[in-house]
Formats: C-alpha cells, structure tokens, sequence
C-alpha cells in the first residue's frame, strides 16, 4: 500500500527549535556578536548611590579627562524628550534631574573608546546628594502615605458585607509574596548606528521593537520612521525586556547620533539588576467566608504591591493579578482592591504571568487556609470550590466560564499520580516522628489569554514567495528561546504544504512589520500565528485564482499537496507553480493582519470579557524537608497541562517544564532583598539564587492534555503556553506546607510567606513546634 505524502514540519508536529543547533554549539548570534565597526564607541550608565536625594552638585569634570573617553550626557544633551515611561506619564527620566528616587537610579552616560574605560570612568564621577526620607518596603510605603504610581483597580460582584455575615466561618490572613529577578541569560543590550538624516538603527534585546522605537524616537525628537529596531533573537526576557530595553537603546542612539559612530551599550550583571525592574512583591490582606464544607461564601481582598519610584507597567500588572485571584475558583460574593504603592526602590515591571502568579497564590493560599480550619485534605476543598456550571460561573470581573476542563484534569492528574495512596503514606510516614517530613499537593491554574489592553491584541506578519519558491516570513513577535519563530513557520510552510525548510525566518524588524504588540502575555503565537496564516492565505488565493484561470478549471480543483500543486490532473512542484505564477505577473508578497476578536473591557466598571479564553493545567508535588536545617528537595512532580491542540508538542513541553522550574525558584530560592538605605544586595549569581539542574524534580513527569482542544477559533484550534505552567511550581510550596504543618500534627496553617527559603521553612517549624503561630 503506497503511503501518502506528507510534508516535514507541519502543524502539531513535533520539531526541534529553529535555532536549537546553533544555541549548543555557539553559532546563535546575538545582539553583542554582531561584527563590530571599526570605530565603534562604547556606552556606561552613571548610576545612583541614594535612594531618596536632592542632587546638589555633580562634578563630572574626572570623568571626561579620564584617556579614552569622548564624551558625557547628561539629560541636558536629550534633543527630545527625558522620558522613558511606557504609560506616557513622563515619570521615567533617561537621566535623573534635580533629584533620584531609587539607589542605582541613571544620573548620566560615559561614551568611550573601550567599555573598560567607560565603565571605570563612570566611577570618577563625583556628586554630593541631600538625603530625603526613603521608603523601600511596601508595607512602609502605605503606612507613610506613599502614593499610588497609578490608580487602583476594584473588582466587586455580589454583596460582599452580606455574605461575609451569612457565613458559618470566617478566617483573615495576611501572606508576603516575593518578588524575582528575570536573570535572563543575556543582560540587556543595546547596539546603535547612525545614519544619514535623521535615521539610526538600533539592535536591541527587546520583547517589544516598537515600543523601543518610538521611545528612540521620543528621546532624540525624531519621527518614528527614522528609527529602525532589529532583534533576531534573546537570550531569555521572561518580561524584563519589554520596557526596560527603552533606557539602553535610547542611550545608544542619543551617543550615536550626538558622535556620528556606532555605540554599544551592555551594562554588567550587577548593574542590569539594580538598574532595571523585577517582578512585583506583595502584601497581600484577606478575609474569607466559608461553610462547614468549606465552600468560599465571600472574599475581601486587598493585594498591595511594591511598584518602586515609577508607574511602568504597575497598573496592568496589578490589575492582572486581581483578575486571577480567583483562579480556578468560584467566589459568590467577591471584592478584590488593588494598591500600586510607589516606592524609593527601581520600579518593577513584566515578568512572565504578569502579576498573574501573585493572585493565584493568594486563591490557593484560601483554600489551603480553610482546609487547615476544617481537618480535610486541600484538594478536597479546592474541588469543592471549581467553577462549575450556570450559577457558578462567573468571574470576580463579570466574565463567564465556558471552557472550563480542571475537573477532568484534576480527576485524569489524581489518578496517573496515585495521588490518594501516596497521600496516604506520607501522612502514615509523618506520623512516626523523625528528622524528614514529607508533603504533597495537587494545585491548578486558570489563566486568561489576552492582553488585558485590548489595543494590544493585534498582530502582523510579511510574506514573500520567491520566484524559486522558497518563502520568507517575517512577523512582530520576538524569539527568545521560546520557539515561537518555529511555531509561526510551520503555519506557513502548512498553509502552502510545503517542508519546513523551505520557510526562511528572518529577524524582526520595524522597518518590515510597523506597530507591533509586545511579545508578551503568552499571546506569541496566537496573534503572529494568525497573521503569518492571513498573508500566506491571500497568496494562496492569488494563486488558486492564477491556476483556474491559466488551466481552466474550478477553484476548488486546485489544491496544494506536499511540495507541490494539483492543477485539475496535472500536478507540478511547488517551485514549478511558483516559476508559472511570477511569468503571469502574479503578486507573490503579503502583508497579513490579525486581531483578536470578542474582547473588550471596561476598566472604571470592573466589567467585560478581557480574555479570549483560559489555558489550563494541574501539578502533584512531593517534597521532602529536613526539620533541623530547613533544607528540602522536590521528589517528584507530575503535570497534565492544557495547550489545545498543540502546534509543537515538543516546544509545549519544554515551555511546561521550564516555567515549572521558574516558578518553584520564585517561591523557594530567588531572594531579592534590600537593606534600609535602599541598596539591592542580592545583585549577582554568588547571592541570588536561581534554580539549577539539581533542583528539578527527581521525577518529573510532564504530559500534555492531548483531548484538549480550543473552542475559540485561535491558530489551529492551539493554546498559549509560555506563562500558565509557572503557577503551577505553586503545588511545591504547598507540599512545603504540608510537610511543616506535620511538626504541630496539622493543627494549623503554617502560613509561609515566600520565597520559602531554608531559613524560613526553618523559623516556621520552630515556631509551631514551640506553640506560635505558623
């Protein structure tokens, strides 16, 4: 039996990563292995040394004497506009004036011949400073009537203040939530070269070109056209290179154009992270009511986060993280309040779930808390208290529910993990005393698609079929190592049923596709996907209507087969095809567009459907913890998780695992900590600790939900994936919980703020063991 032809690279195939061969052995190129110009010139950020300061003077006369060095700026050398901010609330300096608000604040730039002598001269530098009260906690913040760097958010539904009486229970709490470093492999970096006019092209490390183009373009008073961005591909953004490129790459072009030479600008480790924004740390304040059952009858939720000296992204993390502070849970009369305090610290921004993480943690801490009230297994609570059907299915936001899978997920996850027996014998295990404690947990995730800036859902790609037939595409999102440009080249090499290497990937650049979203809110292939499709879709509709007309025949017998073109009975190659269309002057380039449909959202309301859909997941983690040092291990995890039908299970699943592992390094390694007078001490690898190779899982047991399948007409029926799976290392701190709460015979919620580092799983069991609250 003749077997049917099939393309290689297709849609829901498995493939590796476009550039995986090329990130092993060293031949990826990234922004700072680009060939240098022979008289290129490098930049350094002069930073900060307060917190909270009047400037008094700056004597910056060292430092441009110092050999090698061509030149200073300073904010009076900005031709446009000193101001970064991406909310255009001009509070954002290049370079600060009159006074700093945070320590490592940018005060002014070294331009040199070396970066060597730009980053030691940078040190020559000598301002004297009047010190002004700083507030670096957020808790501190509120007490000393800081203000908020942007309106708050309230989402309410139902009768709060009603239900909390009419219900049996009632419990508060107070939890910390930490912040995070994206320690994104590559730091920032921004590479400039001027050109004639006005223009100047930028390579920088950035999610999001536009932004960084009009910025660019903000700074040096220039229109947008005059400035080019270009990224092939990042070393990691995780959400630290949506606005916080914006700094470097206007740096690099205000030095460019201001010396006519290329500048490079990277700033060393340390130095990228007290210069630039990390995910927000919250207090988060709770009062829950509950029956004996444990089923949620209210919620009143107030989630303050320390936003730093600016807005930046502060309003729609926060708001985000009011919309997922209900998770995968109903609440029947809910009222969630946002509090964006400004800080004297750098001012925090995206980071992969944006701000979402930090309201499911507080949904899975409630159902954790009454849990312990009521003497029952978690889970059993949180089963209890799913969305469900009419009645029960409506968001604290006024959204209504109607994709929800967490019940088969839960139900299919409980028994591939033999999650009941293993239970079971961890508590028979507890029982007996001893040094090792164990835990387990089985938590969710729900997570909505879309951004919640409904503007920013939209998306466009740029087609060409060459006169060979090979293709090249280029679209608005970014590459940085999430496949993505994988993903977005097998709809196009599907759509025109051609092998994946016949899709040429080029780098995404302003000057091609104009007015592109940020790569960001897991949304990547949702919206590029669809774009690609739309633009090879308008050609292959100029080339069906070539094919009718040339061979006489209906549209619909023309159809593209594997590498090749059935024309009624006669059957060429695709190139062949192509070589026919472009003698009969046929348009062989197309610029697609996508935007999602059915959103919209009503901020001053609280109301409207902001997402398009919900990803879904569930992890079962086990742990162990020695109770004399606090030290612990992660013995096993398993995971079921939701992408639809995936474009690339093989991508899926390495997006799964590593935002798995990224977000159990949130909650238990990754320590971010000032001291009073406002300076990070936990600036570098030797005092921040992100996961490694040793921490995963020692059995990790990944598995997508292959029945899954979008009900929403997104790109071939697929799912986001690249920030639901890191809610899902939340089931690591619950076993935590689990295994401290065994010291006091799980009398009580041992409440663990996070990160849960060693040291405070340790203070928590010793603060149980002895009678006090956890």
């Amino acid at each position: 039996m003749k077997m049917q032809a099939v393309i290689r690279g297709g849609v829901h195939t498995e493939e590796r990563h476009d550039s995986t061969h090329k990130h092993v052995t060293g031949q990826a190129e990234y922004a700072d292995d680009i060939a240098e110009p022979a008289d290129l010139l490098h930049a350094y950020l002069g930073l900060s040394e307060a917190a909270h300061a009047e400037i008094g003077s700056v004597d910056l006369s060292a430092v441009r004497a110092a050999p090698g060095v061509v030149g200073v700026l300073t904010a009076k050398d900005i031709p446009g506009v000193n101001d970064v901010s991406p909310m255009g609330l001009h509070d954002e300096p290049i370079f600060a004036e009159g006074k700093v608000e945070f320590l490592g604040q940018p005060m002014f730039a070294v331009v040199a011949e070396t970066r060597d002598v730009a980053r030691r001269a940078v040190a020559l530098a000598r301002v004297e400073y009047r010190s002004l009260p700083a507030v670096i906690d957020v808790a501190d913040a509120m007490e000393a009537g800081y203000p908020h760097v942007t309106a708050p958010l309230t989402l309410e539904r139902g009768a709060v203040e009603e239900g909390m009486k009419a219900a049996p229970n009632r419990l508060s709490g107070s939890m910390r939530v930490g912040g995070q470093d994206h320690f994104y492999l590559e730091g920032h970096i921004a590479f400039a070269i001027p050109g004639e006019d006005d223009d100047v092209t930028v390579f920088s490390s950035t999610q999001h070109p536009s932004e960084v183009q009009h910025m660019v373009a903000h700074v040096l008073g220039v229109p947008s056209n005059a400035v080019t961005i270009t990224v092939r591909r990042m070393g990691g953004g995780f959400g630290g290179k949506e606005t916080q490129p914006n700094i470097f790459a206007a740096v690099a072009a205000l030095a460019a154009k201001r010396f006519g030479r290329a500048v490079k600008l990277r700033p060393d480790r340390d130095d990228d992270m007290i210069a630039t924004g990390k995910r927000h740390d919250f207090k988060i304040d709770y009062d829950l009511g509950y029956d004996d059952e444990g089923r949620i009858a209210a919620v009143d939720g107030v989630f303050a986060a320390r936003c730093g000296f600016s807005a930046d992204l502060s309003g729609p993390v926060t708001d985000r993280a009011l919309f997922h502070a209900d998770n995968a849970y109903f609440y029947p009369h809910v009222r969630l309040r946002s509090r964006p305090m400004k800080t004297n610290t750098v001012s925090n921004t995206a980071f992969r779930g944006f701000g979402g993480p930090q309201g499911v943690i507080a949904a899975e801490r409630f159902m954790e808390e009454i849990a312990y009230r009521l003497g029952k297994d978690p889970l059993e609570i949180r089963k209890i208290n799913l969305y469900g059907g009419p009645g029960r299915d409506v968001t604290p936001y006024h959204q209504t529910v109607t994709d929800n899978i967490l019940p088969r997920l839960f139900e299919e996850l409980e028994e591939s993990s033999d999650y009941r027996a293993r239970r079971q014998a961890i508590l028979e295990h507890n029982a007996q005393g001893g040094i090792i404690r164990k835990g387990i947990a089985l938590t969710p995730v729900k997570f909505g698609i879309s951004f919640t800036a409904t503007w920013y859902n939209q998306a466009g790609a740029l087609v060409h079929v060459y006169n060979d037939g090979s293709i090249h595409l280029n679209h608005g999102g970014t590459e940085m190592g999430q496949g993505l440009f994988t993903k977005v080249a097998q709809v196009v090499a599907d759509c025109f049923q051609v092998d994946l290497d016949k899709v040429k990937i080029s780098a995404t650049n302003t000057g091609k596709v104009p007015n592109t979203s940020a790569t960001a809110a897991s949304s990547g292939s949702d919206l590029n996907g669809m774009a690609a499709q739309n633009a090879a879709e308008q050609i292959k509709g100029r080339l069906i209507a070539f094919a009718a007309e040339n061979w006489k025949v209906d549209p619909d017998q023309v159809a593209f087969e594997p590498n090749s073109v059935r024309v009624g009975n006669d059957v060429m190659s695709f190139p062949e095809f192509i070589k026919q269309a472009y003698l009969a002057r046929v348009h062989l380039s197309a610029a697609g567009f996508y935007k999602t449909p059915d959103i919209h959202w009503d901020r001053a309301a609280g109301k409207g459907r902001p997402f398009y859909y919900f990803a879904y997941g569930a992890a079962v983690s086990e742990v162990s913890v020695d109770t004399l040092t606090g030290e612990y291990q992660v013995d096993r995890t398993d995971i079921l998780h939701d992408v639809g039908r995936s474009l690339n299970p093989a991508l899926d699943k390495g997006q799964v695992e590593g935002g798995f592992v990224q977000g159990v390094g949130w909650l238990t390694t990754e320590e971010l900590w000032w001291d009073k007078d406002g300076r990070l001490r936990t600036h570098a690898p030797s005092t921040y600790k992100i996961p490694l190779a040793s921490d995963r899982p020692k059995i990790f047991n990944v598995n997508l939900a292959q029945w899954s399948v979008n009900k929403e007409r997104t790109i071939r029926r697929s799912k986001a994936v690249g920030e639901p799976p890191l809610m899902l290392g939340i089931s690591v701190l619950e076993a935590l919980s689990m295994a401290v709460a065994s010291v006091a015979d799980y009398r009580e919620c041992p409440r663990l703020d996070t990160p849960a580092t060693p040291e405070r799983i340790l203070l928590a069991i010793d603060r149980l063991q002895s009678g006090g609250e956890g």
